[in-house]
């Protein structure tokens, strides 16, 4: 079991940048996949960034973030992260963590069935 808190999310000016932090209970944090996931009103929830386990070696991006957006982690913290730069207004969503002991399979982790534990979710709003 793990049990993932989300947090960092607020009002944001279009072009500014922000900083998700997602905390983990449990000792086996750096055995999980990572993954960010956003929902706006009205839309599917839909998958932002993953973060490979233990090292956090390889990162997988939708198309939508590539080069705005950065996953890391830190195993010592059972922390993961998510810095959003330049952002826009269609970023406005509600941003959920998620977490599952499973394979690197990068396409297979775009899909939210992928994983088994979520957040609560923060809200993150950008003005334009």
């Amino acid at each position: 079991q793990v049990q993932l808190v989300e947090s960092g999310g607020g009002l944001v000016q279009a072009g500014g940048s922000l900083r998700l932090s997602c905390a983990a209970s449990g000792r086996t944090f750096s055995s999980y996949v990572m993954g960010w996931f956003r929902q706006a009103p009205g839309k599917e929830r839909e998958f932002a960034a993953a973060i490979s386990s233990w090292s956090g070696g390889n990162t997988y991006y939708a198309d939508f973030v590539k080069g705005r957006f950065t996953i890391s982690r830190d195993n010592a913290k059972n922390t993961v992260y998510l810095q959003m730069n330049s952002l826009k207004p269609e970023d406005t969503a509600v941003y959920y963590c998620a977490a599952d002991f499973v394979p690197w399979q990068a396409r297979k982790l775009t899909s939210s069935s992928a994983y088994g534990y979520w957040g609560q979710g923060t809200q993150v709003t950008v003005s334009s």
